[in-house]
């Protein structure tokens, strides 16, 4: 199968030129200025358009049972919205096995979740909820598996103390892996939401309250330091939400400590008014949204490249499992929110189309950052010969309003309903395979591969750096 994209101007994260670029076997054959191809070769022509890397989003959670609720999304539903979003390829965060499981018991679990599923690319990051030598001699195994990264938890039920973060920091640093980290204070947290609880304030305003942004910024800083203790262990701070914690990151930075942090676009473009909502349970997630001066001191990080990447964090529960599961109570309402299929257009709309960042920029921070940094580079995130052909095409001539009637996930609302989008997803292909045409997914279940990810690279990684 070969394809010929015309006259569009192609990015990636190091420059842009408008150039012609042919799909051979499912792989970017060669760019140049002018292409004339024989047929058989199918022609698209990409005049007044960006042609860039798929996407790549390192924070998913498909099929995620989180004990009082199994996500609405699979891996069928949750990666069709992200190819009909321009992202092509997915690693997904596995949740919690049962108590003292075995690592590989998960990724047996996921692979079988996945296979035959997915329409794109994806991989998985190791989790680890206990602590022991088995666990711990297991690491090395699975980067031999292809999972190079791995994540740690600060709260929620299977939460490691400092003790098990350094035994564990260690040893992923030594096996070659990435050690991502959910850092929130879980005892202040504790306290806060049974203070609120006890008193009847339950209204999901109270999520919010009962998980400030201190108790986050708290556990960075000291995640931060652990890594230094733990050998200088490389370092992968999840989901980024408020502007004091980007204020340690950076003092980490600036001592050349490896560190690097992903936001997503809720807590950019959504803010804590959200709770003053009738519908304020479509809202709830952890860490959850900020006021509007903590979207302002992320868009600086994005901007003087102090955050790297841009994922979605995408766990979907509909209204209707929100409402019977908490009754209104957000103590007993599931964590998470929908977003897989947005993440691109909402960046490039609000980003590149209002003059903030760069359309190299973009390609940093939505596909090739997220490539170098969990082993996927240069297989993706770049458009060169040799690379996958995972290719979004962005029309920014058209608008597009977002209204889940036209999305492609399995939830039943939409946190971005009515944002209005300058720009407009054209089209995405997969290994060089037509998976999004104009509206319509033409992919399919199964086409999706297992990527086996290389062990984390500083040399890499050091190249995320703007």
């Amino acid at each position: 199968m070969r394809v010929l994209i015309k006259n569009g101007l192609i990015v990636n994260a190091d420059g842009q030129a408008k150039q012609d670029l042919l799909i051979e076997d499912g792989l970017v054959k060669c760019l140049a200025d002018t292409l004339e191809v024989e047929p058989p070769c199918e022609t698209i022509d990409a005049s007044g358009c960006y042609v860039m890397p798929g996407g790549v989003d390192v924070h998913t959670h498909f099929n995620i049972d989180t004990g009082i609720a199994r996500s609405c999304d699979d891996f069928f539903t949750g990666t069709r919205a992200a190819a009909c979003g321009g992202t092509t390829t997915i690693v997904d965060h596995m949740g919690f096995g049962p108590p003292g499981c075995s690592l590989h018991h998960q990724l047996a679990v996921y692979h079988d979740y996945a296979a035959y599923k997915a329409v794109i690319d994806y991989s998985f990051h190791g989790v680890i909820q206990h602590v022991n030598h088995t666990v711990l001699d297991d690491i090395p195994r699975m980067v031999e598996a292809g999972i190079s990264s791995f994540k740690l938890y600060l709260t929620y039920q299977y939460k490691l103390n400092d003790d098990e973060l350094l035994r564990v920091m260690r040893h992923l640093h030594s096996a070659g892996a990435l050690t991502t980290v959910h850092p929130e204070n879980d005892a202040a947290i504790a306290q806060k939401r049974a203070g609120f609880i006890s008193a009847g304030k339950t209204a999901p305003r109270y999520h919010a309250l009962s998980r400030p942004l201190e108790c986050e910024a708290e556990a960075i800083a000291r995640t931060i330091n652990l890594a230094q203790l733990a050998g200088n262990a490389p370092l992968y701070i999840v989901h980024l939400s408020n502007g004091l914690g980007l204020d340690y990151l950076r003092l980490a930075r600036a001592r050349r400590q490896p560190v690097w942090v992903e936001t997503c676009p809720q807590y950019l473009l959504l803010d804590d008014r959200c709770y003053e909502r009738e519908d304020a349970l479509k809202f709830i997630l952890s860490p959850p949204l900020r006021n509007t001066s903590n979207n302002d001191d992320l868009w600086c990080g994005v901007v003087d490249g102090s955050i790297d990447t841009i994922a979605t964090d995408h766990c979907a529960f509909s209204m209707t499992q929100r409402q019977q599961l908490s009754g209104g109570d957000f103590s007993r309402c599931p964590n998470g929110l929908p977003g897989v299929e947005n993440r691109l257009l909402l960046l490039f709309s609000h980003g590149v189309m209002t003059g903030r960042i760069s359309t190299q920029r973009f390609v940093a921070l939505t596909s090739a950052n997220p490539a170098k940094l969990f082993g996927l580079w240069p297989q993706k995130g770049l458009l060169a010969p040799g690379s996958d052909a995972d290719i979004v095409i962005i029309d920014p001539k058209r608008t597009t309003t977002i209204h889940h009637a036209a999305l492609h996930d399995n939830a039943d609302y939409s946190p971005w309903e009515g944002f209005i989008c300058q720009g407009a997803l054209r089209q995405t292909f997969a290994r060089g395979r037509l998976i999004f045409d104009n509206g319509t997914f033409t992919g399919s279940a199964g086409q999706g591969r297992f990527l086996r990810r290389n062990p984390f690279n500083a040399a890499h990684a050091s190249g995320t750096e703007s």
